[in-house]
This record gives structure tokens, sequence and C-alpha cells, in this order.
């Protein structure tokens, strides 16, 4: 395309997410087990109370694409959640990929699950080759410029979180209750229990009272509950109804 003055946007001239590939031949195996499951139990409970559902998009093991001048580059998060934009792409397709040129907007907050052979490249402990693709740990930190970055081990069920400050990432403390978020007036901790029949230590979303945020099969159980509860004190006051 020709150079036309002023320039053309990136949103004009650049690929889109439908030419853009969502998968990668080159790529080793599907996610095992828990890479499945901890990102569903994020995505499942991260519900700001400050965004309308259509407003949120997360998701796991997608292509974000990153950098206009290098189109093909990307990352493939294990987590990752937008907020302010559109839910669908264009508000009317399921998304193939994240292409940042596109979508005008970067993700808020970005979690890997460290695994032995990507642990020094998520903790940024990596040198990069100049001829080789920055590192996630850069794109996170200088290009995306993502806020919030959570590593979490799950074979020593130890959490780091990282804060953007200025330029770069700022290690925060996690505690008991988390680590707040402002922005989506939330925060993300450790919570012991089942989910999906195994019982552990997952990642997982807290309100701004520290309550734990339900997943869809919690809240029901928990409707069901109080229904039932309600029904139980009728029948104590009242009797059994007729028929």
């Amino acid at each position: 395309m020709y150079q036309t003055d002023p320039p053309s946007p990136p949103k004009n001239t650049l690929p889109t997410m439908y030419d853009l590939k969502s998968e990668d031949p080159q790529e080793s195996g599907l996610p095992d087990e828990f890479h499945i499951y901890q990102p569903q139990l994020l995505r499942e409970t991260f519900q700001p109370p400050n965004y309308s559902a259509d407003q949120v998009f997360t998701a796991s093991d997608l292509n974000l694409y990153y950098d206009p001048r290098h189109p093909q580059w990307y990352k493939r998060p294990d987590w990752f959640a937008v907020v302010g934009v559109s839910r669908l792409y264009e508000e009317k397709d399921l998304r193939l990929s994240y292409v940042i040129w596109q979508e005008g907007i970067a993700p808020l907050i970005a979690v890997e699950l460290l695994s032995p052979t990507t642990e020094k490249e998520d903790l940024g402990k990596t040198l990069r080759d100049v001829a080789q693709p920055p590192t996630k740990w850069e794109v996170y930190e200088h290009i995306l410029r993502i806020p919030y970055y959570f590593v979490f081990d799950r074979y020593t069920d130890s959490l780091q979180a990282f804060e953007l400050t200025g330029n770069r990432y700022q290690a925060l403390e996690v505690n008991d209750s988390g680590v707040w978020i402002e922005d989506v007036e939330m925060s993300l901790g450790l919570w012991l229990g089942t989910y999906q029949g195994i019982n552990r230590l997952w990642l997982r979303w807290r309100d701004a009272v520290g309550n734990w945020i339900p997943t869809p099969v919690e809240a029901e159980s928990q409707r069901v509950n109080e229904l039932e509860a309600i029904l139980a004190r009728y029948r104590e006051q009242f009797g059994e109804l007729d028929g």
C-alpha cells in the first residue's frame, strides 16, 4: 500500500484479526489440565462491579499481537483481562486473537502459570537475542505496559505480583487478602478449595469486602439453598402446603 499524507492509522493498513493466525503448528501440544482449569476459574470469577459484562474481555492461551512494526509477532498469556473494550470483536464476532492495533486497549491484567520450561522468561530472567522477538516480560512491561502482572507457581503454591510503576515492574506484597486492584474494585488471591473436583490452592477473585466471587455453578447452588431455607421456615411456621 502506498504512503498517504497524513499516514493512514495502523488499524486501516495492518492485518486484522481475520488475517493473523490463531494457531501455530510449531507450538507444542495442548495445555495440561491445570492450564485449562485455573484460567477457567479466573474467568468465571472475574466480575468487576464497575464494568458491565459486555465491556469486559478475558482470554487464555489466545494469541496476543502487540507490535504494529512486527505484525506477525505475538505472545500467548495463560490468562489476561481487558476492561473498557467490547466483549465481542467490533461488537459482533468472537475473537480469533487479540490484535492491539485493532482493539486500541491493552490488557489491564496478565497472569502466567509457571512451568519449568517457562519460568525464566515469565520472571524476566532470560537474555534476549537481538534477532529474536522480545520476551513476555519485555512485552508486558515495555510494549503493552500491562499495569498488573501475576505469576503463580502451582508446584510451590507461591504467587508473585507486579505493578507497573513508571517504566518498570515493582513487586507487590501478597498478603492473606490477596492483591487489591482499584481499577476493577476486586482483589486476586489464593483460595484453598475444590474446583472441578480438585482440592488445592487456586488463584481466584474476591470482592471489595473480601468475599470470594462465586462461579455460576456456586451461585446457582447458593440460590437453591436459599430457596430451600425459605421453604423450610415457611413449613415450620405454617405447616406443609396442600397438594
